[in-house]
């Protein structure tokens, strides 16, 4: 609790749509959607939720911490304003939505719909094959809503049309008061492993991440009128280019950090790739302010166009990235082109929240991969024994305080990663860190993609931020493989800009500048695209199965 208020985030979007409904709040296509707006469409689709019986079955003093009483909705869409939507509408009819990925074959689907128990489903039309494939499959699974798109497929059997059930009135009975106490749902990317859900109280993801701590405060909102009244004091005044899917938590965390400070998302046309000349012409045609981008993924297209372009870039204030590292050649090509601006470092994860930030300009000198952590964020010893003291080393990366339940179904798992350290509980998702003398944190990466050779740990993003330097690398992905002297050898999959060339030679000499000889590649394998996640984030498991082709081809 903060005060005595316990935030909902149904009810925070309800209070900043009291406050000035007539505020755009949703640019995209031929829509210019307000807040009074989308409010409504919230309302239907809440109330067609609850008209058929969906909503929280069991109150959650009366669960475990991996335990949901919530029913739940996956959000199978690409970004639009249906996305927004469907998500804060099932908060309002007290169900729990969740992400998923658009990118899933069919029996990632089917796999990730039968660990969340998922009742009901909105998707795309055309994800409708999809999900067609395998419903019978999915004893649970009971409410299907369509959203119509380009595709042309038509409505599943037993689905509805998903603009059909957004004037859905209330029902007889009344609706639900969502509570705080309700679940966040925020499935992991799975690029390391199989996707976990994790659960957060809708009160405590707010304050973490969501804009119930304004940014730049270390003070926390203490009730919903001075929501409303902060809402009032900017309306209108911060936008942001909703690039990144929604499907990923730190878009979702973005759009609900506008929506606090009264704001609006202009999202581009096209959702299913990146185009950056149409991305641009709609910061420059609506004045946007802030950029977010997952490192070189989107950041490289962008400042590729923005070169080769001429742009009027003037009303952009930040440049925010998070999800994946930004490389030094990219992050001073911006700063370069855009020296206005201030560019946004920040870290954290699905199990954390945000943790830390940066921010650089232009001329200044930046440590790589160093940050200015929250007061909540520490590291704890490699043994979970005790917090490391400024200036004491490695260990982990750490949040109290503001942290999420547990991972829904998985008592285990939740018990390891929420540990209890001199009798804290804190989320500790597995990346490696070092605090440094004056209290800042160095981010070394995530332990699961960690590389041990010849007895020495090896931090991929480390060697993919060095061979990042070298002019014709367009992307990079760095794993371990198999090596029978070493353990395991460092590889580095490297996708070379077009036109351009680099020999092992040379990648290895512009590595030598950064990091120490054991890191250096034992191998560089060329690819014509890396493979990533819509949002930036490298599939570890892809990469290292092609090292484990490239030494198969070698032997």
């Amino acid at each position: 609790m903060v005060g005595d208020v316990n935030f909902n985030l149904s009810t925070v979007f309800a209070t900043v749509a009291k406050a000035i409904g007539d505020q755009t709040f949703v640019v995209w296509r031929d829509r210019r959607l307000s807040y009074a707006d989308v409010d409504a469409r919230v309302d239907g689709f809440a109330h067609y939720l609850a008209s058929v019986g969906l909503g929280c079955h069991t109150e959650r003093h009366a669960l475990a911490e991996h335990e949901s009483g919530q029913d739940h909705l996956g959000i199978y869409l690409r970004n639009g304003n249906e996305y927004l939507e469907a998500m804060i509408g099932s908060y309002r009819a007290r169900v729990a939505p969740f992400n998923v990925s658009y990118r899933y074959v069919e029996e990632e689907l089917l796999y990730l719909l039968t660990d969340s128990k998922a009742r009901a489903l909105a998707y795309n039309a055309e994800f409708a094959p999809r999900v067609a494939a395998i419903r019978d499959r999915l004893p649970h699974l009971q409410v299907l809503i369509q959203v119509a798109d380009d595709s042309g497929n038509a409505l599943l059997p037993g689905a509805v049309d998903y603009e059909s059930v957004i004037t859905t009135p209330a029902p007889a009975a009344g609706m639900p008061t969502p509570s705080g106490d309700d679940l966040y749902i925020l499935y992991t990317g799975g690029t390391t492993g199989m996707p976990k859900g994790v659960l957060w109280r809708q009160h405590d993801i707010f304050l973490s991440s969501m804009g119930g701590r304004p940014f730049g405060s270390d003070q926390f909102l203490q009730s919903y009128e001075e929501l409303a009244q902060r809402a009032r004091a900017s309306a209108g005044a911060m936008s942001i280019l909703m690039i990144p899917p929604l499907m990923h938590g730190a878009a979702q965390w973005a759009a609900y950090n506008a929506i606090t400070m009264g704001g609006w998302l202009a999202i581009p046309d096209d959702v299913e790739r990146l185009r950056p000349d149409a991305v641009l012409r709609l910061v420059e045609r609506e004045k946007v302010l802030s950029i977010p981008v997952v490192g070189d993924a989107i950041a490289r297209p962008l400042i590729d166009e923005i070169e080769a372009g001429d742009y009027d870039l003037s009303s952009v204030v930040t440049i925010t990235n998070g999800g994946a590292p930004l490389s030094p050649t990219v992050r001073e090509r911006i700063l370069a082109a855009l020296p206005h601006i201030m560019l946004l470092d920040a870290v954290g994860a699905s199990e954390s929240g945000a943790q830390m930030s940066t921010f650089a300009t232009a001329g200044a000198d930046v440590q790589a991969a160093t940050f200015n952590p929250q007061p909540d964020t520490a590291v704890i010893a490699e043994d979970f024994s005790r917090v490391l003291r400024p200036g004491e080393g490695g260990g982990w990366l750490a949040r109290r305080d503001l942290i999420p339940l547990g991972y829904l179904g998985d008592e285990t798992k939740t018990a390891r990663t929420f540990p209890t350290v001199d009798g804290v509980r804190w989320s500790v998702p597995g990346d490696r860190a070092n605090v440094l003398a004056d209290g800042r944190i160095q981010l070394l990466g995530r332990d699961s993609v960690t590389i041990n050779s010849g007895g020495e740990k090896i931090f991929v993003e480390e060697v993919e931020r060095a061979i990042a330097a070298h002019p014709s690398v367009y992307d990079v992905v760095v794993v371990g493989r198999p090596s029978e002297r070493w353990g395991s050898e460092v590889v580095a999959i490297v996708q070379l800009a077009e036109g351009l060339s680099a020999t092992d030679e040379e990648l290895v000499e512009v590595c030598q500048r950064s990091i120490a000889r054991y890191k250096i590649p034992k191998a560089f394998i060329r690819t014509p695209k890396i493979v990533r996640s819509p949002a930036g984030k490298a599939d570890y498991r892809w990469a290292k199965a092609l090292a484990t082709e490239g030494a198969l081809a070698d032997s």
